[in-house]
């Protein structure tokens, strides 16, 4: 058996060995193998989606590999907010390398722009101010409303200019009831002196800007008073004897500083009107329109932080951009043109969360007749019937292009009523001032 085997593997052993040579003969050259015709084509890598849900699992595997300190929904909040802050810095990130880009790029080739900026209209003063001085503008505005009337002023300041609306809240209430306490109780001195340093004044009250010059124009002034048990004086507000007659004014005081607001500059509009133009759908938009102050970027972390605390699983990066895309934005503002059927464009600017009802009431301020019915088109034709949903919702920002179309059987009747041909039905006063889209 074992020599059976043998002379087996001799002759496969033989017929592997190639083609035989005669010792007689040259020797041969070895062929070369032939070379692959093309090389294998990669695999392609994974797609985006992949990736993505590729990290969650991973994200899953680590949760579940750590300490049992983490489990629970104490443990998936704390990994989304980590995922979400490194997210967050990404974007940031990103943001601002993208706006450099920018700023780079428009040395070379600067386009005009569509419109030259962000402006808002002061509500004291009504003038019209770029976007990075409206605040220094409505300083200066509150600063000269002092001489027409001191306590408004003084509370347009406290509320206005302290951007913590909590610390306002508190702060406004725990005056109210001082000035309440001196309504109520007018034979009562205690209730009328107001020392700086204790503990609850300090604490709610002397950290709010503008306070002091409100105790001032009600009414109260500053003393040193002995204080029983020490020996130094301290500083007190009191209320001035000739204020004792007019605790009516006081209780008004007290009303207006409840039920005041924060001064808010208003967004212009800049509306404009343009001729048909085939550069309708070309937008340049100034810096205005992408970069983030301060406040805005820890506006738009709050909105993280809070969207974090509303998470309940660990979801892919797909999901949780999908579902919080209502707080995290890229624009605050954006450029909208709405273009007629007749070919006139309308261009106004808006905040990104405004919603489409708003361009429907700008587009009928516009209008002749305001009562003509009419459905707005977004790009690709879609409708706009929503008009709850906000402009980035929609897509619609940082700029875009919108169609008008008239209701048909509407626009219908009233040409068939009508012996002339109808004119735009644009108010006369725009198209006196209509302008050439560059």
């Amino acid at each position: 058996m074992r020599k059976f085997f043998q002379e087996i593997k001799a002759d496969l052993k033989f017929k592997t060995a190639g083609p035989g040579q005669r010792l007689s003969e040259p020797s041969r050259v070895p062929k070369e193998k032939p070379k692959a015709e093309a090389a294998p084509k990669p695999r392609p890598g994974p797609t985006d989606e992949a990736q993505m849900a590729a990290a969650a699992a991973l994200a899953r595997l680590e949760l579940k590999g750590k300490g049992r300190t983490g489990t629970g929904q104490d443990g998936v909040r704390n990994q989304v907010r980590k995922e979400l802050m490194a997210e967050a810095a990404a974007s940031e990130k990103g943001l601002s390398l993208d706006t450099e880009d920018r700023g780079s790029s428009g040395k070379e080739g600067a386009a005009v722009p569509s419109v030259s900026g962000v402006y808002f209209i002061c509500p004291l003063t009504g003038v019209v101010v770029r976007k990075d001085q409206r605040e220094k503008h409505l300083r200066e505005a509150i600063q000269e409303y002092f001489s027409v009337d001191p306590v408004a002023a003084s509370i347009m300041e406290i509320q206005t200019f302290n951007r913590d609306r909590e610390k306002v809240r508190v702060g406004v209430e725990t005056m109210a009831k001082y000035l309440d306490n001196i309504y109520l109780h007018p034979e009562e001195e205690k209730y009328r002196k107001i020392k700086l340093q204790n503990k609850v004044f300090q604490e709610r009250i002397s950290c709010l800007e503008g306070i002091h010059r409100f105790f001032q124009a009600v009414g109260f002034e500053t003393k040193m008073l002995p204080v029983p048990g020490q020996e130094t004086p301290e500083e007190f507000y009191v209320l001035k004897e000739e204020m004792l007659p007019r605790l009516e004014d006081l209780r008004h005081y007290k009303e207006q500083l409840l039920s005041s607001e924060p001064l808010r500059a208003q967004l212009d509009r800049q509306l404009c009107l343009f001729k048909p133009s085939p550069e309708a759908a070309s937008f340049e938009l100034p810096e205005d329109f992408y970069n983030l102050t301060a406040e805005e970027i820890k506006r738009e972390q709050r909105l993280r932080t809070e969207a974090v605390e509303k998470a309940a699983m660990l979801r892919t990066r797909a999901m949780r951009e999908k579902e919080e895309q209502r707080e995290m934005r890229k624009y605050n503002y954006t450029l909208l043109r709405v273009r007629f059927p007749d070919g006139y464009i309308l261009q106004g600017t808006f905040y990104a969360r405004e919603t489409v009802s708003v361009l429907y009431s700008f587009v009928r301020e516009a209008l002749r007749d305001d009562w003509l019915p009419f459905e707005l088109l977004g790009p690709g034709g879609l409708k706009l019937t929503d008009e709850n949903l906000a402009f980035n919702e929609c897509g619609l920002v940082p700029s875009a292009l919108l169609t008008l179309a008239w209701d048909a059987a509407v626009m219908a009747d009233i040409q068939e009523s009508r012996e002339e041909e109808p004119a735009s039905p644009l108010k006369p006063q725009l198209l006196s001032r209509v302008q050439t889209l560059s």
